[in-house]
């Protein structure tokens, strides 16, 4: 089995061998890290990373893990590039396949990472689109796979906004590995029917399940882990939060919702997480709203049961494992 030269676009895309294969690979590249071990797999390669939505995880992530292998990137922040402005998606990636490796791009549209991937001739690597986020989700499961084991047979239940790129992907990735995934959601926030209904054929086959609820005390039942991300995604307009907020506070992560749970459960959070008042928006939620925490509340995310920084340096070694596996057939 080799991933040589292939894309990494989305989960779909991917058997679960391949995706075992990655998650063994970022563990043995974890390991070699540790020990001090270089490992430049991937020595004079270029690569270039595509950010038209800022990032501190992936963006850390993408350049420490090319460093790691030998590599050089260089960076196109909003500003850095005419990508879509001035020339066209496909005008791009035919210039930047004549000069790099591989490409990451972090953005909007699926399509445009597609498209990426369609014209430039070499590896492209989803760093996060509207609609999935699968770098991430590769992260999860090697933080799942460390502190559980096995990824099959358990339970993972995503709370909140439930309609695009991360519990989509966490969707598919569970169908893929027999987990069985709970989309836990007020009904006009759940994942889309077509996706929906593609995953539990997927999970069907895999020993695992796909639910949708809107009961939160229900659907945590039993759960091995508890997820969830930010109410209001970037971009969208002030008047949101109020709306959002008044929604989806039944759905917040708070230490009752964990005892209904049970002690095995476990806390994850892509990350930005709004769970105190440390930041800028946290403290003008605070002030506009009365609420000192949103989807996480700090009692939990500071709790031994989270597992969310284990998971953020995970970003760096799963993303090395898919520029590797790509890049040179590892």
């Amino acid at each position: 089995m080799s991933l040589y030269q292939k894309s990494f676009l989305k989960l779909l895309d991917l058997s679960e061998e391949e995706i075992l294969h990655l998650l063994q690979l970022a563990a043995d590249l974890k390991a070699r890290k540790k020990a001090g071990v270089p490992h430049k797999l991937c020595e004079g390669k270029n690569v270039a990373l595509i950010f038209e939505k800022t990032s501190t995880r992936t963006r850390c992530a993408f350049e420490v893990a090319a460093a790691d292998l030998g590599m050089h990137s260089t960076y196109l922040d909003p500003t850095g590039s005419q990508i879509g402005k001035k020339e066209s998606i496909a005008d791009t990636a035919r210039v930047l396949g004549r000069m790099y490796d591989g490409i990451e791009y972090r953005g909007f549209g699926q399509t445009i990472v597609e498209d990426l991937a369609r014209f430039s001739g070499v590896p492209v690597w989803n760093g996060l689109t509207n609609e999935f986020h699968p770098t991430q989700v590769l992260a999860d499961f090697l933080t799942i796979q460390e502190h559980f084991g096995a990824l099959s047979g358990r339970k993972l239940v995503f709370l909140g906004d439930a309609r695009y790129n991360m519990a989509n992907s966490l969707m598919v990735g569970c169908a893929k590995m027999g987990m069985h995934f709970v989309a836990c959601a007020p009904e006009s926030f759940l994942p889309g029917a077509e996706l929906v209904k593609t995953c539990q054929t997927i999970a069907a086959k895999n020993g695992g399940s796909i639910t949708l609820s809107s009961d939160p005390a229900t659907a945590v039942a039993g759960a091995d882990v508890i997820y969830t991300d930010v109410w209001v995604s970037m971009g969208e307009s002030d008047e949101a939060w109020k709306e959002r907020i008044a929604l989806m506070l039944p759905f917040q992560v708070n230490r009752a919702l964990m005892e209904k749970a049970g002690p095995q459960c476990r806390f994850m959070h892509c990350l930005p997480a709004f769970h105190d008042l440390g930041t800028t928006i946290g403290r003008d939620i605070h002030t506009r709203f009365g609420i000192d925490a949103m989807e996480v509340t700090d009692e939990v995310f500071e709790s031994p049961a989270s597992i969310v920084f284990d998971e953020a340096e995970n970003r760096m070694h799963t993303i090395k494992a898919v520029m590797a596996a790509t890049l040179t057939g590892a």
